[in-house]
Formats: structure tokens, C-alpha cells, sequence
């Protein structure tokens, strides 16, 4: 199966064939292994072993990608749904309101955010850390923090409630 993989303003064409991928026309040998019950993934590619972390985030194929400390959002598109603007869109211009949930469980050691600030897409709002691995969770669209459900120190179960945005525009 044949993904368009966009990283800030690059996107790869990734073609996965069992263990065989290929990325921009390069193969690899792969082996992806999840950790049962969190977001964890031992990654095994052209013989270096890499663990991964994988949150889902607002929007149709958007993930957060976190490997050696460094976290980097990545949207995801099958070939077959490429060309469809009217799916891609309805994503995009969802209201920029939601509530950030924690992706594992794990201990909240950072709040970056106070209720009724504005934020933009990308600001950081969450530390949580869970195996030893600090994960900032971050804003997928600009918003209004409507309300912080957490406090430095409590520990969080997997889809607790984090942080609450609204929409930026007023309403009325």
C-alpha cells in the first residue's frame, strides 16, 4: 500500500510491502512491534532498533511521532484518498475546540497553559511523562484553553481529559 507522509513542508512517498517499506524510492527492511496497552512501538529498521511513541491527534491521518527525545507531527494519506479536497478539508476546518487527552498513563510534570489563554497551533500545554520519556502534548489548532482538567504531580490514566480548548472566534 502506497502513503503520501508530510512532515512540515516535505512529503515522502512511503510504499508498504510487508516488511519491505520504501521511502522516496529507498527500501528497508522493517520489523514494528507495539507494547501492549500503551503508545509504544520497538521499531526495528535496516538493523537499528528504535523506540517509538504514536498519538493520534485531531484531524483524519495526523499522528505525533516521538523517537530519541524529539517529537515531530506527521499527517498521513493513503494513496487512494488522495485527490478528495472535500474529506481532506472537513479535517482541517473542524472547529479548533477539543479537548487533549493523555495517550498513556503516566504522571503530569509540566502544565504549560492557564485558562483563557490564547494559544496557537503547535503550543505546548502538557507534560506528561510514562516510561521514563517526557511527552509534550501539544495545541492541533489555535484555541482559547477553556479548561485545565490536571495540576503538576496527579498521575493520568490512558484518555483522561488534559486540557480543554475552545474556539478562538467569538461567538455570537
Amino acid at each position: 500500500m502506497k502513503y503520501f507522509v508530510t512532515i512540515g513542508a516535505l512529503t515522502h512517498e512511503v510504499e508498504v510491502d510487508g516488511a519491505r517499506v520504501t521511502v522516496d524510492g529507498v527500501g528497508l527492511e522493517t520489523d514494528l512491534v507495539s507494547a501492549s496497552g500503551t503508545p509504544l512501538y520497538h521499531l526495528l529498521l535496516d538493523g537499528a532498533s528504535w523506540t517509538v511513541t504514536a498519538q493520534p491527534l485531531e484531524g483524519p491521518g495526523r499522528w505525533a511521532l516521538g523517537m530519541a527525545g524529539e517529537r515531530v507531527e506527521v499527517e498521513v494519506e493513503e494513496e487512494r484518498a488522495r485527490g478528495k479536497p472535500q474529506q481532506a478539508a472537513k479535517g482541517r476546518n473542524a472547529a479548533a475546540g477539543g479537548t487533549v487527552r493523555a495517550p498513556m498513563p503516566g504522571l503530569v510534570v509540566r502544565v504549560e497553559v492557564a485558562e483563557g489563554q490564547a494559544v496557537e497551533a503547535g503550543a505546548g500545554l502538557i507534560v506528561v511523562e510514562a516510561m521514563k520519556m517526557e511527552n509534550e502534548l501539544r495545541a492541533a489548532r489555535a484555541g482559547m484553553v477553556q479548561t485545565v482538567h490536571v495540576a503538576v504531580g496527579q498521575a493520568v490514566e490512558k484518555g483522561a481529559a488534559l486540557v480543554t480548548l475552545a474556539s478562538p472566534e467569538p461567538s455570537g
